[in-house]
């Protein structure tokens, strides 16, 4: 198991990864969101600024998704003993 700040008992259990690609695109909206609209934005076309919340909620989403993903597949290769 690897080493975590919060010990759960249900902690083998595999991570949802389109539970943690939803999560991440609500962090990737929230910021990209406060960088368009926030006190430092940047002046440009609405499109412009569509385009970026798009893609850098994508990103986000794709990253977390990732991270959930290889998770997995390193907690059933490496860690777990049915494995070896």
């Amino acid at each position: 198991m690897l080493p975590s700040l919060f010990a759960s008992r249900d902690s083998d259990r595999a991570w949802n990864v389109s539970r943690a690609a939803a999560f991440g695109a609500a962090v990737g909206f929230v910021a990209a969101a406060f960088r368009t609209f926030g006190p430092l934005r940047d002046a440009g076309s609405t499109f412009s600024r569509f385009v970026e919340i798009a893609g850098v909620t994508l990103a986000f989403a794709l990253l977390c998704a990732g991270a959930a993903l290889l998770r997995n597949v390193i907690a059933r290769w490496l860690i777990s003993p049915e494995a070896k």
